[in-house]
């Protein structure tokens, strides 16, 4: 039935033709509810925000495109053009704000109650191209020395950027082949993705040794010349390190030379032979002093044995 009602579609069983419109038969008018200003000249309409605003009320963003049901009235001509008036209550608080059109800039302007977010740029500032106004066109089309003038001066702009047009055209042509584009792209992304799972890897690896749990930061060439410059203590080698050094040390020295003669066999050598031999000698003097003390303990004790043996057998 809504649907019906807003386009006039339905009719009672009451009226008939002769009683006039469905509209005057209900005494109401055919835009209904939006016409309930009408006799003050207002009626209400939808009316969409053409920028971003700030509210005065609030000081809120709101932002283009949001819609409001907006009282519209007209309050004055530019030429024969109208200029109407919007008035509407923001959302977010009880401000209202105007916004009011103007033909001549073909623009929207906020009268009262807002403030209008600046995002308007100048196409010269930019280099962009500029669109021709209305007093231009006009008078190219009704002045041939201007027409003349403003073909000049396009030739001499398009002269001018005809590199830069070059380039652009050049750079797009690199740009065509979207496939290429993007198998380049993928390609360095999977590059640098290696990278970073090999440096994530070996930074686990360096914080597991020292049981650290900190976060590194990427290596960089002045953390290698830092590195560089810092002089460790020597360390000691362990004894078993020793050892073995020192065992290869002897094995690499020859004990004698091609004869035995005291003119090819080094001082050294001969030191460490007599040492040898020394030392033989002395081993050889306490074997022979511990077996003279063992025989002649043993004397001892058979002797003892004997003595009390003869004793028993005189008593």
């Amino acid at each position: 039935m809504a649907e019906r009602k807003t386009v006039n579609k339905y009719y009672p069983p009451e009226w008939r033709p002769e009683m006039g419109s469905i509209n005057k038969y209900r005494n109401s008018h055919p835009l209904r509810d939006r016409a309930r200003k009408m006799h003050e000249g207002v009626m209400i309409i939808r009316f969409e925000l053409p920028y971003n605003i700030w509210c005065g009320g609030c000081g809120k963003h709101v932002g283009m495109g949001v819609r409001y049901n907006s009282e519209k009235r007209k309050v004055g001509n530019y030429y024969t053009t109208p200029i109407y008036r919007f008035r509407m209550k923001c959302h977010l608080c009880d401000n209202h704000f105007e916004i009011e059109t103007d033909p001549k800039n073909m623009e929207y302007v906020i009268v009262s109650g807002a403030t209008r977010k600046e995002e308007r740029w100048d196409s010269k500032d930019t280099e962009t191209v500029e669109a021709t106004d209305s007093e231009a066109k006009k008078r190219l089309a009704s002045d041939p020395m201007y027409r003349l003038e403003h073909g000049t001066t396009d030739a001499k702009k398009a002269q001018a950027n005809k590199p830069r047009i070059a380039e652009l055209q050049a750079s797009q042509e690199i740009k065509k082949d979207d496939y290429a584009l993007n198998q380049l792209a993928r390609r360095k992304f999977r590059g640098e993705k290696r990278s970073l799972s090999a440096r994530d890897a070996s930074d686990r690896e360096l914080l597991a040794k020292g049981s650290m749990s900190v976060a590194l930061l990427p290596e960089s060439e002045e953390d290698r010349k830092q590195a560089k410059a810092v002089a460790f203590k020597h360390q000691r080698p362990s004894f078993a390190d020793y050892q073995r050094e020192k065992r290869l040390k002897i094995q690499s020295k020859p004990l004698f030379g091609s004869s035995l003669s005291s003119s090819s066999v080094s001082s050294k050598a001969l030191l460490v032979l007599q040492q040898a031999k020394h030392k033989s000698s002395l081993d050889r003097s306490k074997v022979a002093s511990t077996t003279a003390a063992r025989s002649a303990t043993s004397a001892v004790s058979s002797s003892s044995s004997s003595t009390k043996a003869m004793s028993a057998s005189k008593h």
